[in-house]
């Protein structure tokens, strides 16, 4: 039985919390304290710095020329029907995937990350590993870094030294502010206005459609 990605977006619920009030001041009163106890670990630390690097990945993928090329190709349009498995734009989804990281959905660019790793994307395997370090869950970080580095498609991994120079790479376009572009303010509220058109029971963002593709297209030829 074919598997459609509109499918498995529909199964991305969320739970529903029961009624109850929520003291606001009490809960900030109680995180106040807690901050104040507490002093930057090496685990913090790390979190941090992947979650630098992994912007500073995705600025990349989403300033590649054929962008907006690929996003086109899993959009989704009066013409076309539900999109499948076999169907998947594997760059498509990597990019759609870095674009709701930058644009502040981050359990959206988890899904799509998942569906191009499912495909054999390491990039979107290196972007989980940075995602779950960002989140502090090592577990689930290993699990992406060895999928990086064993386990996927037919293609041979990247070394230890391209994965190290990467990192480097990283670290150097953050100390010194020169990089790929971050997405501007139209092209975010594109993926806001989806965000929008998402059910309130979802916690993931659907597939784009051709109004973004063309903001994209816009963003990529601006640079």
């Amino acid at each position: 039985m074919t598997t459609t990605v509109d499918a498995l977006l529909s199964d991305a619920r969320i739970p529903i919390t029961g009624p109850g009030r929520f003291d606001v001041a009490a809960a900030l009163r109680r995180l106040a304290a807690d901050t104040s106890r507490r002093t930057p670990t090496a685990e913090t630390a790390r979190a941090a710095q992947a979650g630098q690097r992994l912007n500073v990945v995705c600025r990349w993928v989403l300033n590649e020329p054929d962008a907006a090329e690929h996003v086109d190709k899993i959009a989704e349009g009066p013409d076309r029907g539900p999109l499948t498995e076999e169907e998947m734009d594997v760059e498509g989804a990597l990019v759609f995937a870095c674009l709701l990281h930058l644009s502040g959905h981050p359990e959206s660019a988890q899904f799509w990350w998942q569906l191009a790793a499912g495909a054999g994307s390491r990039a979107a395997a290196y972007c989980l590993h940075l995602h779950h370090l960002t989140l502090g869950e090592s577990r689930r970080a290993r699990h992406w870094f060895h999928q990086l580095t064993h386990s996927m498609a037919d293609t041979a991994p990247p070394d230890a030294a391209f994965i190290e120079g990467l990192e480097i790479f990283a670290r150097y376009v953050r100390t010194n502010g020169s990089g790929a572009p971050a997405p501007t303010g139209r092209l975010e509220g594109e993926v806001d206005r989806l965000a929008a058109r998402t059910s309130a029971f979802s916690a993931i963002v659907a597939r784009p459609d051709r109004q973004l593709v063309a903001r994209l297209q816009e963003f990529t030829a601006s640079h």
